[in-house]
């Protein structure tokens, strides 16, 4: 999915048409040299912003952005994973009493 850079912020191409909409565009729109992200929308950028350490996701709509993880990203997706469920009663009830194995490799 493409994202959208505006205001510190990585959004949907939906949410950035929407945000586009309230906004004066600038003088040369696809000139992204010549105006601030700040100030208008920047993108698209492919691969939902690119690599990072964690998932994006649309700051407006929460939308998962698709984005690929870097080795660090996938070691925290998976501890967080991990941490949900050790935190959900009812999941760990269900691991302990079928006798589930989660490998922490």
């Amino acid at each position: 999915m493409d994202a959208y850079i505006y205001q510190a912020d990585t959004y949907c191409p939906k949410c950035a048409e929407e945000i586009k909409k309230g906004l004066t565009p600038p003088e040369h729109p696809e000139d992204e040299r010549t105006f601030d992200s700040d100030d208008y929308p920047k993108g698209p950028f492919p691969d939902g912003g690119g690599e990072a350490d964690t998932p994006n996701h649309c700051a407006k709509c929460h939308c998962h952005l698709e984005n690929p993880l870097t080795e660090e990203g996938y070691k925290y997706v998976k501890e967080y994973i991990m941490e949900a469920i050790a935190q959900n009663e009812a999941t760990q009830l269900w691991f302990d009493f079928y006798g589930f194995k989660i490998s922490h490799d």
